[in-house]
């Protein structure tokens, strides 16, 4: 069973910067393509970054490249989305979602966090 837990959501201003982590324990995390996914009131929920598990390969959303970075430690573990000048429109509940690299969809999702950014 694989679980994803986040941190690090919470209230700030535009051009603030924010950290989400993701915990995931699984058997080999390094299995894994971890997925960063948002969604805002009354809208469909976006994906906004991913890695693959050997963390060679990245990719981001076109709203938020140059602004946000995710990354991951060397066991694999934990991911990471960095996110700097943060604005209004970035405000969602984020989530945390891994894909087994043998699988073709994000089949384990953590519990989300708020972000929440003020103009």
């Amino acid at each position: 069973q694989v679980q994803l837990v986040e941190s690090g959501g919470g209230l700030v201003q535009a051009g603030d910067s924010l950290r989400l982590s993701c915990v995931i324990s699984a058997r080999t995390a390094m299995n894994y393509i971890v997925g960063f996914f948002r969604q805002a009131p009354g809208k469909e929920r976006e994906f906004v970054a991913g890695i693959r598990y050997g963390a060679s390969t990245t990719k981001y959303a076109d709203s938020v490249k140059g602004r946000f970075t995710i990354s991951r430690d060397n066991r694999g573990n934990t991911v990471f989305l960095q996110m700097n000048s943060l604005k209004p429109g970035d405000t969602a509940v984020y989530y945390c979602a891994a894909q087994h690299f043998a699988a073709d969809q994000f089949s384990y999702w953590g519990q989300g966090t708020q972000v929440t950014v003020s103009s």
